[in-house]
């Protein structure tokens, strides 16, 4: 089915894929493409709406990223953030100069009559992080915002359909920020809202179906959400044609590969290969300390043990990986930068031979994923469960990783699900898990002298994982976490419990 679309045209902002993702949470399809797409490849895609992206340069920059004029010519109702919106004003003969203040953070801001900004609070909060502002408006253009710093905060040009805002819309800190989003894709735009996910699933199954017939699928399973997503999709459209490759690289948490294998192989009859690789892993992370390097090592040594199960088999058609949106833009979008690598993005070495890779879920965001793991049946253990790096308990030990090591996290983390679990916080929490440190401290037990590990709990709430706040655990809970932890957990005699939000943290400790 071929949705209605709006394109974001990313100069490198923060905020890329949560401006998709709001687009797509109001019931409109959207994809982010980089700034310097050729202008006849927009046109191809045929576009009801553009959205320009904030970034972190300066438009007055010599190499600064800029688009050409002839874009805002197509007719296509188009909204700059905060860089886009100085792009906008540059490229059209407007100026923008250096802020005599900048603004970074919650900001006031006056809202004057406007179709972009229709059923908004004249006088509102917004959220602002800019060094530059417009100065001048391009020819045709109107101020419709303003804040105590930033005398032009947005413009518009109606009649050409072309509005611009200095904050950014898209970040839960702006007040009505979704109202000012929905006037741009349903009053200006006229979008008729066709993005739906319960119609996604059942499409899929049947292009799945076309596209494979009768051939052999294989499918490198980790256990997260996304591979699991992905490898029930093909089970549903091709069934025993498909074969599952679960390596298990004994970084899970407790009882994970097992519920893994019971739910695929027991419930649903998804024939499974289960690889138990924790040895070999392990092996090459001996006295690797550095996160990155584990990272790295993980990665190559995922893809040497799926090739060596692959060989095994007759001839495979196609490959399915779990590979979604953000790992598409976090692997480097155009010239954005590589937020981090992902080695699911682009296919595994041509080692195995494959026809072709499938990727079902490569255009889905996280949460769009889990609404269709819902919608084909996995069960909400599946679905919902906590997020979880690939590398897994690798980067949650902070140091060199042993066996003991791997256990003794296992068992504090699957300690601390349980207490969030049973005191009814598990659907509050947005994120929550442990960290082993590498620090050792002295404590006392059994009126003995001890000398043992410190583990951090780590638990936040956040609505895009953007930006985070700690969360407010009640005190009696993290006293039972605490005190079951050093009970049931050899060797850990210290819980300390991070109030650090993001920024300046990240979720992750590595």
């Amino acid at each position: 089915m071929n949705h209605q679309l709006i394109i974001v045209l990313d100069f490198g902002g923060q905020y890329n894929q949560l401006i998709s993702r709001r687009v797509r949470d109001l019931g409109v399809y959207s994809e982010v493409l980089p700034y310097n797409t050729p202008l006849e490849k927009i046109k191809a895609k045929n576009p009801i709406g553009i959205i320009l992206t904030g970034g972190p340069n300066s438009v007055n920059d010599q190499n600064a990223p800029i688009i050409g004029k002839e874009i805002f010519e197509l007719g296509i109702p188009i909204l700059g953030i905060c860089y886009g919106c100085q792009v906008m004003a540059k490229v059209l003969g407007g100026e923008v100069q250096p802020c005599q203040t900048r603004e970074f953070g919650l900001t006031d801001i006056t809202y004057e009559n406007s179709t972009l900004l229709a059923n908004m609070s004249s006088k509102n909060t917004c959220w602002m992080s800019h060094g530059d502002q417009v100065s001048t408006l391009p020819k045709g253009f109107t101020k419709t915002a303003s804040t105590s710093s930033t005398p032009i905060a947005a413009m518009e040009n109606a009649d050409s359909s072309l509005y611009a805002v200095q904050f950014h819309p898209e970040v839960n800190h702006t007040n009505e920020g979704n109202i000012l989003l929905s006037n741009f894709l349903f009053n200006i735009c006229k979008a008729n809202a066709d993005w739906k996910m319960s119609s996604f699933a059942l499409d899929k199954i049947k292009q799945l179906k076309e596209k494979i017939g009768d051939k052999k699928v294989i499918c490198a399973m980790s256990g997260g959400v996304d591979s699991s997503v992905a490898a029930m999709l093909l089970h549903k459209a091709v069934g025993k044609n498909l074969t599952c490759i679960f390596v298990d690289h004994g970084l899970l948490r407790k009882d994970e590969g097992d519920e893994v294998e019971e739910v695929f192989v027991r419930e649903f009859g998804v024939n499974l290969v289960r690889v138990n690789a924790a040895d070999i892993f392990l092996s090459k992370l001996e006295e690797i300390c550095d996160p990155e390097k584990k990272r790295k090592i993980i990665g190559e040594e995922f893809i040497r043990t799926f090739e060596r199960e692959a060989k095994k088999l007759n001839k495979v058609d196609f490959l399915v990986q779990g590979t979604i949106y953000p790992d598409v833009i976090e692997s480097g979008l155009g010239n954005s930068a590589v937020i981090k690598s992902h080695h699911n993005v682009g296919g595994l070495p041509d080692v195995v031979d494959f026809e072709e890779i499938i990727e079902p879920l490569r255009d889905l965001f996280k949460d769009e994923v889990r609404r269709v793991g819902l919608e084909i049946g996995l069960p909400e253990k599946i679905v919902n469960r906590q997020p979880f790096p690939g590398p897994g308990l690798a980067i949650r030990i902070i140091g060199n990783i042993t066996k003991e090591k791997i256990e003794m996290l296992q068992q504090a983390d699957w300690i601390l699900r349980d207490e969030i679990a049973n005191s009814g916080l598990d659907r509050d929490l947005n994120q929550y898990f442990a960290v082993l440190t590498d620090m050792q401290s002295v404590g006392v037990m059994g009126d003995g002298r001890t000398y043992d590990y410190c583990l951090a709990l780590r638990a936040v709430t956040t609505t895009d994982f953007m930006t985070a706040d700690w969360a407010k655990i009640p005190y009696d809970v993290l006293n039972r976490i605490s005190n079951r932890i050093i009970n049931e957990t050899k060797h850990i005699n210290r819980i300390v419990y991070d109030i650090t939000s993001k920024p300046p943290a990240t979720i992750e400790w590595e």
